[in-house]
């Protein structure tokens, strides 16, 4: 059985950090399954190290993405737009109306991996948000239980 995590914003910016909490190195040595990382993930995080001017943390960020990103495509998008109509007809939206909500977009690319994986999970910080979805066949994980729980 193929398995993918996929990381949120939060988890990739520890993951990417210049000095990783030895927790999250760990993690990330531990894994047993393919790493990726949403493009929509990677977006929000890189303009806030380009704005803070990280110029280490996104060399990291490069280094990892080189591999492992999930590229935004319109099939993609177009999933994005039916969960964010899905979400917000039940009266349970992860962002304003008028906010690009990246946690859809996160959503909609993990729910598009389970075209090529038997189980995908995000890892995220947000788990109230993201867990919504998991009604779509996708699995969300806090990170900081998952890193603070390590054997």
């Amino acid at each position: 059985m193929a398995k993918v995590i996929l990381l949120d914003t939060s988890p990739l910016g520890r993951v990417t950090h210049p000095k990783p909490d030895p927790k999250v190195t760990e993690w990330v040595l531990r894994l047993q399954v393919e790493l990726l990382v949403p493009e929509i993930a990677d977006y929000e995080l890189r303009r806030e190290l380009l704005r803070a001017g990280k110029t280490k943390s996104i060399n990291r960020l490069n280094n990892l993405i080189d591999n492992c990103l999930i590229p935004l495509d319109s099939p993609t998008m177009k999933k994005a737009a039916e969960l964010w109509s899905i979400i917000r007809k039940q009266g349970r939206p992860t962002a304003s109306n008028d906010s690009l909500d990246g946690d859809v977009i996160i959503a909609a690319q993990a729910i598009m991996q389970l075209n090529k994986f038997d189980e995908v999970m995000i890892v995220t910080t947000n788990l109230n948000h993201i867990s919504q979805f998991e009604a779509q066949g996708i699995k969300v994980k806090d990170f900081e239980e998952i890193v603070n729980n390590l054997v």
